[in-house]
């Protein structure tokens, strides 16, 4: 089928607005690959220190250069369930390099910090910019130049971003992610929700609350719910940066090792010393953005994304917006309910089709770009060999076609008949600013809230009053000086479950911020990521308790309904000064140099734009 109009439309806006930008990147690699850093221009002093180390079966091939030597970035910690599994895979992925006469070394590590466990703590001021850190730390691995391609493990929230932009920087190396899988479904979602609600309303206490807790998040793996982690798996499926399938298969299975095997094999097919040269900085291209973007919309993914997806697209000189953003969502439809958006979790998605199901029927409909250059993909439409899923036959791997239907059509279901015919990531504009709104997780009949205002500086603030029951009532909840420059821009999820009850309680009730909400954005309104931001200007630092905000996703509106003359007079708000402790003094430069949520919210993206 030919290409969505809508989507060869925006596509074609990205690439004229990222032509000057797209082609000083091209440019950069391209001599990065002839005349960069790299084993055989290494002195023998440098050359020397870069294999002391190797293992004896190693250092021969890694001296002589003559096969492909990977270099991989490791995000392995053992505190986090997601990055557990792959304190064995440097291990077994030298064994797997040397069956096909390639080498592997680990490059480096990268933090990976765990929302879910500094949620709504100090240390969630940190998450954003663990972006940046990772994506310099990805640099300063693969800087040593002993490398002709990179496979990166990682998989949550803010790693796979850093990951992708520190690699797009070495652009040249063709590189494949290589994720570690979901844990196995633990305590089914509604009633994880349920609990955390009656403990916000008093009506149990925290053991009862950490036994639902450990009884969802419990062994190795990503959690399962369709946040932001899981977000960005279904993102590089749909970019090609996967072995196909790879996404949702359980850590410790042979299948999961046989696809980190094949991941292995492929990386020295590719690597720049065969015939089949893959660069990263070629695979990710407008379209592969376009792409990231779509996948994203078809399947409810993290709002996160939309800060994300601008930040790794400037890695590889593409610029997209927000407005491109609201019109592939305007043309994509919403195909899947994953938790939050749903009842059931990743696995159950895998089990309906997963991957492979999806990818083929967004293809069908011509909402990919099927002609993308993939890591694994072959002929004129590589992507089409995405759309399979992984199998062993007699502890072979192989690839099979997905289901012709969806085996689950409460979860997923084919794009000719979607759960909403968009897209579900609406860009909200006013005198307020322009936010995201995610409507495929709220009832439609809440898509526009109009109401007073109550403004608070932080999250708990927003808790004490609840306690207090001043918020029974309708209420616009605007939790303001949450921005990047602010305070590093932390996810707000501590208000869903008191934000719940009101709702619950059947009152009107919406969230306004230029703070996040991430991939467990739920079943309130809200308009997040308000830019710009409080801090330094920004409208939300002229609203006042009791002002009527109308927010309306139906209309594109986040606007205070306030004269204008009187608006425009008003003092800005004092923002609270920057909290310290937890490390948060460490990272004033990243806040101080950040630019806007819609352009990626980082400090090092501007900078680097300043001097390239």
């Amino acid at each position: 089928m030919s290409l969505n109009s809508t989507i060869s439309a925006v596509t074609d806006r990205i690439i004229e607005r990222s032509r000057p930008t797209r082609s000083r990147y091209l440019d950069l690699i391209a001599a990065q690959r002839e005349t960069g850093v790299s084993r055989t221009r290494l002195s023998c002093g440098n050359f020397a220190h870069g294999f002391a180390a190797a293992e004896e079966e190693d250092k021969p091939a890694i001296r002589a250069a003559r096969s492909t030597n990977i270099g991989i970035v490791t995000a392995y910690n053992d505190m986090l369930s997601a990055h557990a599994p792959y304190g064995r895979y440097p291990e077994q992925m030298k064994l797997f390099a040397r069956e096909v006469g390639a080498t592997a070394q680990v490059a480096g590590g990268v933090p990976a910090m765990c929302d879910g466990v500094t949620q709504g703590l100090p240390g969630m001021e940190l998450s954003l910019f663990s972006r940046d850190t990772i994506a310099l730390s990805t640099a300063v691995a693969l800087s040593h130049g002993m490398f002709e391609a990179a496979a990166l493990l990682g998989i949550c929230d803010k790693i796979v971003p850093g990951l992708l932009i520190g690699a797009l920087r070495f652009g040249h190396l063709p590189t494949i992610l290589v994720p570690g899988g979901p844990m196995p479904s633990g305590l089914p979602n509604k009633e994880k929700q349920r609990i955390r609600q009656l403990y916000a309303e008093g009506k149990i206490g925290r053991e009862e609350l950490l036994e639902a807790e450990a009884a969802s998040y419990h062994s190795a793996g990503t959690c399962t719910f369709y946040g932001t982690a899981n977000s960005n798996q279904m993102m590089m499926e749909v970019m090609g940066l996967h072995m196909p399938g790879a996404a949702f298969v359980n850590p410790g299975t042979k299948l999961r090792q046989e696809l980190t095997r094949a991941a292995v094999h492929r990386l020295s097919e590719i690597g720049w010393n065969g015939n089949d040269y893959r660069p990263l900085g070629r695979c990710v291209d407008e379209r592969a953005i376009v792409n990231a973007a779509v996948g994203l919309l078809a399947t409810g993914g993290s709002t996160n994304h939309a800060i994300h997806i601008p930040a790794m697209a400037r890695a590889a000189g593409i610029v997209i917006d927000w407005e491109d953003l609201d019109r592939l969502s305007s043309a994509v439809p919403l195909i899947a309910r994953v938790y939050p958006n749903g009842s059931g979790d990743v696995n159950h998605f895998q089990a309906a089709g997963g991957i492979g199901f999806t990818i083929r029927t967004l293809l069908d409909n011509g909402l990919l770009h099927g002609d993308i250059l993939t890591v694994a993909g072959e002929g004129e439409a590589p992507l089409a060999d995405h759309a399979r899923e992984p199998a062993l036959e007699e502890d072979r791997l192989v690839w099979r076609a997905p289901p012709e239907a969806s085996l689950d059509e409460t979860m997923l279901r084919p794009a000719s008949n979607p759960f909403q015919p968009d897209g579900g990531m609406r860009l909200v504009k006013g005198n307020l600013g322009r936010a995201t709104f995610k409507t495929s997780a709220v009832e439609r009949d809440r898509w526009t809230i109009e109401a007073p205002v109550r403004v608070f500086a932080d999250q708990d603030e927003v808790l004490q009053a609840f306690k207090a029951g001043e918020l029974e009532r309708d209420v616009v909840v605007v939790v303001r000086f949450q921005g990047p420059k602010a305070n590093g821009m932390p996810e707000l999820h501590k208000l869903t479950p008191a934000l719940g009850v009101l709702q619950d309680r059947g009152f009107r009730v919406a969230l306004v911020t230029d703070g996040r909400m991430s991939g467990a954005s739920g079943k309130v309104p809200a308009a997040i990521h308000v830019s710009p931001e409080a801090l330094g200007g920004g409208p939300l630092a002229r609203i006042r308790d009791g002002d009527v905000v109308r927010l309306s996703a139906e209309t594109g509106e986040l606007s205070a309904l306030v004269d204008a003359a009187e608006w425009e007079s008003r003092a800005e708000a004092v923002a609270p000064p920057p909290a310290l402790g937890t490390g948060r003094e460490l990272f004033a430069m990243f806040r101080a140099g950040a630019d806007e949520a819609e352009r990626g919210a980082s400090a090092m993206l501007h900078a680097m734009e300043m001097v390239a």
